[in-house]
């Protein structure tokens, strides 16, 4: 039996990517422990009974600014590396580079070829030191999990870096394939923590109490979520609907009212290259969505067809969209979804065959 210790940096409800590793680990023959931040010291979501769990409780808010976050994560670092002291472990595996890099001396220093580092944020690369020690824990680990395969470019070119997709495998199981999509109105959906709101702005500009459109936002209330509902009350827009935070199983229900997903983020370094937990339930629940067209998710939309890539600066994007769903061809975008599922299971598997041979 492997003593195993998994590192999570926020709770287990937003932490989906985590069953990609317990898919893969044997809780039978392993003792599992989640080390885990709770960061709004609420209820959290069950998991196997068999993991036991660790959890670090302390207030802290998303939105907060960078710098106010260091205090939090060198305390975080305090209490996982005085845990790690307590503990001896096979195998760390490390969900979030961050967490990686606050604890990096310790795993180098003890851990070097035994611990899975998770790799999907790009958000302090700009910073020398910070790159140079995530090429340091990608060298050091046993395996390194990339969750969009345009990440790989900041990584060092190793035989050890696999992706491992942020898709939900059971998730399958609720596939409609006899759902339609609907025109009167188009039901447009983002669901998950409620950022961009620059983006999400523009988009609301152009459909603002357009009878064609309605828009609903489900995910936590926290500052950019303020400021887009700030926005639709001050301008008295009445097709925009907030429906607060809801469980993981639950976007399954709300995706069956849906018709295009909301899926363009501000456009920067950090969003460029990512591919959000979104874009794969759009393909599973065959919506198209819509992504910026510069980015890495809209160049998958283009190359299997499976929604728009869309200039947000587009001041026809009603109609734009508009057009695409009334002439999308529908039994041949749901081909197209399955054709990409099927590409992202093949590598998803392969991800998980490599960990149960480490595993056991």
């Amino acid at each position: 039996m492997g003593k195993i210790l998994i590192i999570g940096f926020t709770k287990i409800q937003y932490m989906p990517y985590l069953t990609f590793y317990l898919n893969a680990i044997n809780l039978e023959n392993n003792d599992v422990t989640l080390y885990y931040w709770n960061r709004d010291c609420k209820e959290d979501v069950q998991i196997d009974n068999r993991i036991k769990i660790k959890k670090f409780e302390y207030l802290l808010s998303d939105s907060e600014p960078k710098i106010k976050k260091i205090p939090a994560f060198l305390l975080f670092r305090k209490e996982v590396i005085n845990f790690l002291k307590q503990e001896s472990y096979d195998y760390i595996i490390v969900l979030h580079t961050l967490p990686g890099v606050l604890i990096a001396d310790y795993l180098l220093k003890y851990y070097s070829n035994r611990f899975v580092l998770d790799y999907r944020d790009y958000t302090y690369e700009k910073y020398e030191f910070y790159k140079q020690i995530i090429d340091k824990l990608t060298k050091a680990s046993k395996i390194t999990f990339v969750s969009s395969n345009a990440f790989r470019v900041y990584l060092p070119k190793l035989d050890k870096i696999y992706t491992s997709h942020n898709i939900t495998l059971d998730t399958l199981e609720n596939r409609n394939t006899n759902r339609k999509l609907s025109t009167n109105p188009i039901r447009i959906r983002y669901w998950g923590l409620i950022r961009y709101a620059d983006t999400n702005i523009k988009i609301i500009n152009c459909i603002k109490n357009d009878k064609r459109f309605e828009m609903h936002f489900h995910g936590r209330m926290q500052k950019e979520a303020e400021i887009i509902q700030e926005f639709c009350l001050e301008n008295k827009i009445n097709n925009v609907f907030f429906h607060g935070e809801y469980k993981p199983h639950e976007r399954i229900e709300f995706a069956r009212n849906t018709d295009l997903i909301q899926n363009a983020q501000d456009y920067d370094e950090i969003t460029k290259n990512a591919v959000s937990n979104k874009f794969y339930d759009g393909a599973i629940f065959y919506i198209p969505q819509i992504c910026t067209n510069i980015s890495y998710m809209g160049q998958c939309l283009e190359l299997y067809h499976i929604g728009l890539p869309s200039n947000m600066d587009d001041n026809n994007l009603a109609d734009t969209l508009f057009n695409y769903i009334s002439c999308l061809n529908y039994e041949e975008f749901k081909k197209n979804c399955d054709e990409y599922i099927n590409v992202v299971i093949k590598e998803y598997k392969e991800g998980i065959n490599i960990l149960k041979a480490l595993f056991g």
